[in-house]
């Protein structure tokens, strides 16, 4: 199993920027993909990017592209979501997730952590 733990999150304004953060723990040897999901109130949780580990392939949601970037440090077995140009719908827990070699779904998930953008 891998432990995922994140912060970086908090409360901005429209137009700011933050940085979530997440460590991975455990057997990280048999991560393939790192990935970062959200849930607003009311809604259903969702996809907003994603990582492969190895080779650092990248995919995004419609709605984060080219204001949101993943990366990852492998060697402190981190991934990171820069958030930039910040808006009111992206207020949402935001929760990291990994994906193992032999699974097809994100099997680890993070606590989550709170991103609150005001207008």
């Amino acid at each position: 199993q891998v432990r995922l733990v994140e912060s970086g999150g908090g409360l901005v304004q429209a137009g700011d920027s933050l940085r979530l953060s997440c460590a991975a723990s455990g057997r990280t040897f048999s991560i393939y993909a790192m990935g970062w999901f959200r849930q607003a109130p009311g809604k259903e949780r969702e996809f907003v990017a994603t990582v492969i580990w190895n080779g650092g392939g990248t995919d995004y949601a419609d709605s984060v592209k080219g204001r949101f970037t993943i990366s990852r440090d492998n060697p402190k077995n981190t991934v990171f979501l820069q958030m930039n140009s910040l808006k009111p719908e992206d207020t949402a827990v935001y929760y990291c997730a990994a994906r193992s070699n032999w699974e097809i779904n994100y099997n680890s998930w993070g606590q989550g952590t709170q991103v609150t953008v005001s207008s």
